[in-house]
């Protein structure tokens, strides 16, 4: 009788990590001031500027 052979699989690459700021998604929400005293009306979306806009983590 034969013995059984065990294969393992070899690690995949972990996922890249998701980056900070943006969370993984590449946009940011910035506010948006209006008028003379500058007072908030709302958000916009932007691109993140830490990872520009790939959701990785550029230091990993």
């Amino acid at each position: 009788m034969a013995t059984k052979r065990i294969t393992t699989k070899p690690p995949t690459d972990p996922a890249p990590a998701a980056c900070q700021p943006c969370g993984g998604s590449g946009t940011v929400a910035a506010t948006v001031r209006v008028g003379r005293k500058r007072r908030p009306v709302g958000q916009q979306d932007g691109l993140c500027l830490n990872c520009f806009g790939s959701g990785t983590d550029p230091d990993s």
